[in-house]
């Protein structure tokens, strides 16, 4: 499941405010919990942020009902890709509730992306003043939801000028971006995607090279949202580039690779790599950003047992 699936199945997600399915009995005690008046199911080591549509067939199509699920089994964040396509009432009944349930917001993608053709790689004018426009805008949603975090991909590469000229060019709308942000405390951070799998094409690729971009910004409000599938797939060697791009990481997202699944459904390790943020004293956000590996309730449920099974070092 890639990016652009994500965003529509989040938008489509938000548009129904009722379900035909059956809520789980455990909504009610969500619901109680929302009030105050019960304890969590369990209480994971890190912020660990499904998002909408994840748990549907438990908590129904309602975003609301949906959160309340995810607050009744442990959660305590939420990752919506696709927020900025909400209604500016949904975004406000959304932020409300993740008020009400003591749940942090995580990131949203704060501009749109153009999968095909340079973006901020190009020196056009005109597409770099979009992209501010909607930076500023994203302020506003973020006031919404009360987030700190926003997605930045910095969009396909430009085939003609040297690489080095196009990173140039990202870094000098970064910095008039990041200026934007740091009245705000927002903080815009930038997201390495594989070119071998799931976005070819794209400029920003590795760790390393969204390190040093955010080095030459040298903003507080520009860091890296360090996506362990992507550099599963473009790197590996995840623990030791967490180490040595960690003054630079700001977020975390999970998928295991091959599937791009929950965590024990592919190669990565994650109870180790989760164990090691932790340990260097991690406690941001982990974005849930990938698919059940099953369909329906079990699936969820699955999902949920899943992130039991890679929190429970000691």
């Amino acid at each position: 499941m890639d990016r652009r699936s994500f965003v529509q199945s989040a938008l489509a997600i938000g548009a129904g405010l009722a379900s035909p399915i059956a809520v789980d009995p455990v909504i009610a005690g969500a619901r109680d919990l929302a009030r105050g008046g019960t304890q969590p199911r369990r209480k994971f080591k890190l912020g660990y942020a499904p998002h909408f549509g994840m748990f549907r067939q438990h908590a129904g199509a309602d975003a609301v009902a949906e959160l309340e699920f995810m607050a009744a089994e442990g959660f305590t964040a939420l990752e919506d890709n696709g927020m900025r396509g909400r209604a500016v009432d949904e975004q406000e009944r959304i932020g409300a509730a993740l008020d009400r349930l003591r749940m942090r917001m995580g990131v949203f993608v704060a501009h749109t992306i153009n999968w095909n053709e340079p973006t901020l790689t190009t020196p056009d004018a005109a597409i770099r003043e979009t992209f501010l426009k909607e930076i500023r805008e994203s302020v506003d949603i973020a006031k919404r939801v009360n987030a700190k975090w926003m997605t930045v991909v910095p969009g396909h590469v430009d085939r003609r000028p040297h690489l080095d000229y196009q990173t140039a060019q990202v870094v000098e709308t970064l910095k008039r971006a990041a200026a934007i942000l740091e009245p705000h405390s927002l903080i815009m951070v930038l997201e390495p995607l594989n070119t071998l799998r799931n976005h070819p094409g794209m400029f920003l690729r590795e760790v390393p090279q969204a390190y040093l971009v955010c080095k030459a910004v040298a903003s507080p409000s520009c860091k890296i949202l360090f996506d362990m599938y992507h550099q599963q797939i473009t790197e590996g060697n995840l623990i030791p580039n967490i180490d040595a791009a960690w003054d630079e990481v700001a977020y975390f997202q999970v998928g295991d690779n091959p599937g791009r699944k929950e965590p024990g459904t592919g190669e990565i390790n994650y109870r180790n790599v989760f164990r090691h943020i932790h340990a260097k004293g991690f406690t941001g956000v982990v974005g849930m950003e990938h698919g059940n590996a099953q369909p329906g309730r079990e699936g969820e449920r699955a999902v949920i047992d899943a992130y039991i099974a890679a929190d429970s070092w000691t």
